[in-house]
């Protein structure tokens, strides 16, 4: 079923919790992600958005991933994640999409402003909930190139509570040492500032580039107001590793079924553990 509204969200940060959201590419990856949300009985995003529009088409990923959602008992969200074209989120919010994330970390302050604020009436007017982004993530959201965070493109705690007041946003994707994609060194979050930015916003924070991320940086974020996490290269490198190891005995008869399915069940497992990770209340030391 559709998860309207951001109480899901809200309840999340309360707990000290995170809601996974989970990007998928096409109707392999989908069904893994909602055979979790199933399995694990917990509220789930999904991410169909910007990036994977590229290989799959809007239209068509638009409506597969409202249709898994729809016909699930699971509650699953539909979220446009990482979009700078306005006329791409009001396409999504009036196909049904529960949420849009509006990415202006490129512009500059005033301007990253401007674009949200319209982005936020819009979805205003189709009940979907908005996420922002202030600060700038290094690495690429569909393959690994381990990145390495830039420290001057981190979110400043004073700056993140004026964007926040001028432009009504619902939740904040910050920038504090994560970096998209798996690296070759263990991800340091600065903890000091996420907690600096927790006391000065009075929203959910998210965070991007979780994949690969020490359980004890995550479950330190979750204690400083993260409530929404995104996770895509965990996905992807489960399914391409199931499918390469599908392939040897798939390729003789062709049987590509077999292979498609080896690589869903792979996102479902993955996801299911993700889950797991995201629902666990911190330690009070973290």
């Amino acid at each position: 079923m559709l998860l309207h509204g951001s109480d899901a969200l809200k309840e999340a940060a309360a707990a000290s919790r995170a809601l996974p959201g989970f990007v998928a590419y096409n109707l392999e990856t989908l069904q893994g992600i909602t055979a979790a949300a199933e399995a694990a009985d917990r509220p789930v995003l999904i991410q169909a958005g910007s990036s994977p529009f590229k290989h799959a088409g809007r239209d068509s990923l638009m409506q597969l991933a409202l249709d898994a959602a729809e016909r699930s008992a699971a509650q699953l969200g539909v979220h446009l994640d990482h979009s700078r074209d306005l006329d791409e989120i009001t396409a999504c919010l009036e196909a049904g999409y529960t949420s849009v994330m509006v990415d202006g970390s490129h512009l500059p302050f005033a301007e990253n402003i401007a674009l949200t604020k319209k982005a936020v009436r819009r979805a205003r007017d189709h009940g979907a909930w908005v996420e922002a982004e202030l600060g700038a993530l290094s690495g690429d959201e569909d393959v690994s190139t381990d990145a390495v965070a830039q420290t001057t493109a981190m979110t400043d705690p004073r700056q993140a509570a004026e964007f926040v007041a001028a432009t009504g946003i619902d939740a904040l994707a910050v920038a504090v040492g994560n970096v998209h994609g798996f690296t070759k060194n263990p991800v340091h979050l600065d903890l000091d500032r996420l907690a600096a930015i927790h006391k000065a916003v009075p929203l959910p924070l998210v965070l991007h580039g979780a994949s690969g991320l020490p359980v004890e940086e995550l479950h330190g974020a979750l204690a400083h107001g993260v409530a929404k996490v995104n996770v895509n290269a965990e996905l992807r490198r489960a399914y391409l590793e199931a499918v390469r190891q599908a392939l040897p005995s798939a390729l003789p008869s062709s049987d590509v079924v077999s292979v498609w399915a080896a690589g869903r069940d792979a996102v479902r497992d993955t996801a299911l553990e993700i889950i797991g990770r995201l629902s666990s209340r911190p330690q009070e030391s973290a």
